[in-house]
């Protein structure tokens, strides 16, 4: 009787606990947290979709949260998916890319339970806007310097997916870097030609651009566009162009066309964001940012990168951490 005395009471106790976390919405690990990632295109991109999914399958693991995803969300859903999974609860709500900062931050007023986080978001109106930025051009200035070392014929071609502030910015750097690099340590003269896809999903058009670029002189390609750029590797592979990957590691797409990539390291990135959240570190109202200090941009090398230009790269890497490289004068044509 004593025995069952005993565990009547343990399970009381085990119950009203229960329901009290209930009642009050108390959460004592990550998979009590309801998260959700929505994405702009399909996780098989090998681009952009896939890193952000590659986050979302670490933090699973390495953290123990229940993060969910919904992918191929067009423009036009944007805001009518941020409130389904409002209304619905979930504590986080997590979107790849700049172009769901308008909604996010149109949306999150009305929820002020839910945090909204944007992936390279740049926009923070309210105390429950959280984004989070990984400084692209820390990345791409790695980029540029791997360009500056592969161009034969001084040229380079340069397309982003669509001209926002973080998009150019990028862009700036790359060119900058390619440009001071290839003078400094080859005597060459680069000039840098670029253009905007306008578009993430568009294969054919990335094709068509890169084989434009390739026709009229560049030798290096460089796309920032998420699928679009599938299609410029393609066309780079056909008409024996180099192409420098970016976001994601891209050499197996065609390795030899795409002889290195600058990957950005988004299980290393996500863990990052996701745990600050569930510590309560994660600011809100402004943006929240991440780079090579924290070790999420990983340089991917085919065999024909030789050891000056992982050298060259490496200290670019230090260089950068150790705040002696001046971006803002890239941004402003000034570097």
């Amino acid at each position: 009787m004593k025995r069952i005395l005993v565990l009547f009471v343990m399970l009381s106790i085990f119950f009203a606990g229960t329901s009290l976390a209930q009642t009050t919405g108390e959460k004592n690990a990550a998979s009590d947290y309801k998260i959700v990632l929505i994405l702009p295109g399909p996780i098989n991109d090998q681009s952009w979709n896939a890193t952000n999914y590659a986050g979302l399958v670490a933090c699973n693991k390495d953290l123990g949260t229940k993060m969910e995803y919904i992918e191929n969300v067009q423009s036009g859903d944007f805001e009518s998916t941020f409130r389904n999974y409002a209304e619905r609860g979930y504590d986080l709500i997590m979107a790849a890319g700049t172009q769901f900062d308008e909604a996010a931050n149109k949306v999150a007023p009305s929820y002020p339970e839910s945090t909204f986080c944007v992936v390279n978001g740049m926009i923070a109106k309210t105390d429950n806007a959280m984004p989070i930025f990984p400084k692209e051009y820390e990345a791409s200035f790695l980029a540029g310097i791997i360009a500056a070392h592969l161009t034969e014929s001084g040229k380079i071609a340069t397309v982003g997916g669509f001209p926002n502030k973080a998009m150019v910015d990028l862009l700036d750097v790359y060119e900058a870097t390619a440009k001071k690099y290839a003078k400094d340590k080859r005597g060459m003269a680069v000039e840098a030609v670029r253009a905007y896809a306008n578009s993430w999903s568009d294969v054919a058009l990335g094709k068509q651009m890169a084989e434009k670029m390739i026709d009229n002189g560049a030798d290096v390609l460089f796309f920032y566009a998420n699928q679009v750029g599938l299609g410029a590797i393609q066309a780079a592979k056909e008409k024996e162009a180099k192409f420098v990957g970016f976001s994601a590691n891209q050499n197996d797409i065609a390795p030899d066309t795409v002889l290195a990539s600058i990957g950005f390291d988004f299980s290393t990135f996500y863990k990052w964001a996701v745990s600050n959240y569930l510590a309560g570190k994660l600011k809100g109202g402004k943006v929240n940012m991440a780079g090579l200090q924290e070790g999420i941009f990983v340089p991917f090398y085919g065999p024909k990168i030789d050891t000056d230009v992982r050298d060259a790269v490496e200290k670019g890497t230090k260089a950068a951490i150790a705040g002696e490289i001046d971006f803002k004068a890239m941004f402003s044509g000034k570097f």
